[in-house]
């Protein structure tokens, strides 16, 4: 097995459109991955490295940073820059999630959850994996730098490092791993903020801690509905040292009803309207009030509940904040 040479067609500039630019490297990127693995064919392969960046939550992070970017703009959206923050951002945020696979991967084969996934089940190797990781997170941040400004590609380089290289191992040591883990997932909401021009002050601050606090609620609940699972993977989370779920629920409904008020300041801050302000209040009051009944009697069926609604409460959020500025 043989890394063979890379040669780019060209040499790549800082001059040459972003985009054309990291089409041409995933081109060549894809070619000499596929090399690392032997038997299999292409388009295996292919879906393997897909599998790897955990696509479903690289378009969370895509969508956020959207999100971010349109609340930021001021004197309307400049779609050429959204569409170079968005590629930046979806290969910043691949590469994070292809490296977490690469660190875990030892985790991922001992639960049954995880057990398929491309590096356990043998479909690709490490050393491919993280090569991939490496080449797409560089070229992110690196997109990031030279097609829309440095603060951005610093807020992403900030978010690989510190889920990869903090977040990733503390989840083997100590149960405040989701705590650190909700910092760099809140991050991507400031960088498209500030990839749009808008200033680092209250608002942006806001987003973040929305962000921040309703993945709390969110991966608590997925934990409890898991434990036996994580708790064979070797990981140290709530759920597993909590055996009647008491400390788990109370947790959820702590950061649910501490989300509600934060979520409103938007409106407060002159970022959103009044639209905003009743649908964030509603979503708000569901999410508590599933959280209430989570902290009451800890089950499955009550942390599906409060794992269904978090996933529910962040697009229709995000939804109504693009919409309430549109219209108003």
């Amino acid at each position: 097995m043989s890394l063979r040479p890379v040669a780019f067609p060209r040499a790549v500039t800082a001059r040459e459109r972003p985009a054309a630019a990291a089409s041409r490297l995933a081109r060549v990127l894809l070619t000499q991955c596929a090399d690392l693995h032997l038997g299999g064919d292409v388009g295996a392969h292919l879906v393997a490295f897909l599998e790897v960046t955990k696509p479903r939550i690289t378009q969370l992070v895509v969508l956020t940073a959207a999100a971010g970017f349109y609340l930021g703009s001021r004197d309307g959206v400049d779609v050429g820059l959204l569409v170079r923050t968005l590629i930046g951002v979806a290969l910043v945020a691949a590469g994070t999630n292809a490296f977490n696979q690469v660190r875990e991967r030892d985790v991922d084969a001992r639960m049954r959850r995880t057990a398929r996934r491309p590096l356990p089940s043998g479909r690709i190797t490490p050393r491919a994996a993280a090569f991939f990781a490496g080449v797409i997170s560089v070229a992110g941040v690196l997109s990031l730098a030279l097609a829309v400004n440095r603060l951005t590609a610093g807020l992403a380089a900030v978010t690989l490092a510190s889920y990869v290289l903090l977040y990733t191992p503390l989840k083997r040591k100590t149960t405040l791993n989701t705590l650190i883990g909700a910092v760099p997932g809140a991050l991507p909401i400031v960088g498209g903020w500030t990839a749009a021009g808008g200033a680092i002050g209250p608002a942006v601050a806001t987003l973040f801690w929305i962000l921040f606090l309703w993945q709390l609620p969110h991966f608590l609940a997925l934990a409890w509905i898991y434990r036996e699972d994580y708790e064979r993977g070797g990981l140290a989370m709530l759920s597993v040292s909590d055996p009647d779920g008491r400390h788990t629920g109370h947790m959820v409904l702590l950061c649910a009803l501490a989300l509600l008020p934060v979520a409103l300041l938007p409106t407060l801050l002159g970022v959103t309207g009044v639209l905003y302000f009743v649908g964030a209040l509603a979503l708000g009051l569901a999410y508590a009030a599933v959280s209430v009944a989570m902290a009451r009697a800890a089950t499955s069926t009550g942390a599906w509940r409060v794992f269904l609604v978090s996933i529910v409460y962040l697009p229709a959020l995000l939804t109504l904040m693009v919409v309430d500025k549109a219209v108003f």
